[in-house]
């Protein structure tokens, strides 16, 4: 029996024999392993397709987000957890001393190859008990973990006093994620096992939206200051997004593409498939909603 990280209640069973949903606060949770350095998984990614075709997006979005940040923070220490590339962490190091941490052996041979700061390997275990931070940030990481609680323990042990923790991970009221349940619903699996990066090295693990997310952090000592929502699509790149798991005919790739790019103004102003959150830590360990 399975217990709602959240709320605390019962896990149901879901669209999957893998997939659970809380009846109560709707947090929705996978049982799929993560297998990141397993070459046999990798084979099924071409990262350097995936690199290009999501560059634009994440560096846009990382801009936006560092903006926002340092609303909060003006300086000091910075820690991405999950740092891939290093796309982040280029466009915070004007403003932060800043540190990645990145447990995929390819990804932190290109980050290091570039001469990103990064270590190789797993938070918390690759720092040391007395490393503090001012800002610890995780870009679409934090739901690829299976342990959520265990994870934010470790940001507080590991942010200063009112220190910030910056989240931005998928949303479950996002509307390629709402679709995906409906095609699911008519007999079409692969748009939600997509979703949800089934067979991929990391597949999500989790999907929140923004009340049951602030939920969780209130329970686990923080407070949220500010969340909001991050563009999920980008027409750069698009086309080679769509294609590096290399999932489907090529055709159909390219009509997806096509109807995805018709479609980019009015998926504009529906409710996008990424939200961030910025939470500062509480000394006293009882947290609360600070967004008005």
């Amino acid at each position: 029996m399975s217990l709602c990280p959240v709320c605390g209640s019962v896990m149901w069973p879901g669209y999957e024999e893998w997939h659970y949903v809380c009846p109560v606060c709707k947090y929705e949770q996978a049982t799929l392993q993560p297998v990141i350095n397993d070459s046999r998984a990798h084979q099924l990614i071409d990262e350097s397709r995936r690199e290009a075709g999501l560059k634009s997006l994440r560096v846009a979005n990382f801009r936006r987000l560092l903006a926002r940040i340092k609303n909060f923070r003006g300086g000091g220490q910075l820690l991405e957890v999950g740092s891939a590339y290093g796309w982040f962490l280029d466009q915070a190091q004007s403003t932060f001393n800043v540190v990645g941490v990145e447990p995929d052996e390819r990804v932190f041979d290109v980050a290091r190859s570039r001469g990103v700061p990064v270590r190789r390997g797993y938070f918390p275990g690759i720092l040391r008990k007395e490393e503090r931070y001012d800002v610890i940030v995780f870009n679409d990481v934090i739901e690829h973990i299976p342990d959520i609680v265990r994870v934010l323990e470790s940001c507080k042990a590991h942010l200063v006093r009112d220190g910030i923790l910056v989240l931005n991970l998928p949303s479950s009221t996002g509307v390629f994620y709402r679709v995906a349940k409906i095609l699911f619903r008519c007999g079409r699996a692969a748009g939600f096992h997509r979703m949800w990066q089934v067979g991929l090295p990391s597949p999500h693990l989790h999907y929140f939206n923004e009340r049951n997310l602030t939920e969780l952090l209130k329970r686990n000592g923080f407070d949220v200051r500010e969340r909001g929502r991050l563009s999920a699509l980008r027409l750069s790149g698009l086309l080679t997004r769509i294609t590096y798991t290399g999932e489907s005919h090529l055709l159909t790739r390219v009509v997806l593409w096509a109807i995805l790019a018709l479609a980019l103004p009015l998926l504009r102003v529906l409710p996008s498939d990424i939200m961030y959150v910025i939470a500062s830590s509480r000394a006293d360990g009882r947290g609360g909603d600070g967004v008005g």
